[in-house]
């Protein structure tokens, strides 16, 4: 008898990621990503149950992976990170990132599978805005640099918006400005 193969979550993840990115969220099927990722239909409901536990493993995953980026960007772990120092490392880390694919491709996903996914990732982008002091200038223009840098995101990789690299650079460079800006008495 035959030792059965082992299934690469991993792999598995990265067709979902790309079948989202490249046709769409309707395009994620068990059938799409089984053949994608060169195993069975079974084989990718075995690991995920359900399509939504695909979708939540897909969110996982990058969340893991943005968190580890955001502690190392802040330098610090992540339960010490204020929120406008996470607010300034996401504007860092969505500038700097060379593919946001994975983050759009779970957007995009969990918008379209489940209300439980879309709870989840308006809490995620909430706890990022809502604890901002909106009677703190800095906070107040932080909170302003984090809807434009989800703005350039979404409109980028959403594929509703042309932008070139030296547009996307300029575009944060400008971003930059508005949250370091610095107090009208310093020049």
């Amino acid at each position: 008898m035959s030792k059965p193969r082992s299934i690469n979550r991993d792999l598995v993840l990265d067709m979902a990621e790309k079948i989202v990115t490249e046709n769409g969220p309707a395009a994620l099927t068990f059938d799409a990503v089984a053949r994608a990722a060169g195993i069975t239909k079974g084989g990718v409901q075995s690991c995920f149950g359900a399509k939504s536990g695909l979708v939540s493993a897909m969110a996982e995953r990058w969340g893991r992976n943005y968190d580890e980026c955001l502690e190392k960007t802040a330098g610090k772990n992540i339960k010490d990170i204020s929120g406008l120092e996470k607010v300034r490392a996401h504007v860092g880390i969505t500038a700097a990132e060379k593919s946001l694919n994975a983050r759009a491709a779970c957007h995009l996903a969990m918008l379209v599978e489940s209300q439980e996914l879309r709870d989840w990732i308006r809490s995620w982008h909430n706890s990022r805005v809502n604890t901002l002091d909106m009677a703190n200038k800095e906070e107040r223009a932080a909170r302003v640099a984090y809807l434009a840098a989800e703005g350039a995101f979404l409109l980028r990789h959403f594929g509703l918006l042309e932008v070139s690299d030296a547009q996307w650079k300029s575009i944060f460079s400008d971003i930059d400005e508005i949250i370091f800006e610095k107090p009208s008495n310093q020049a």
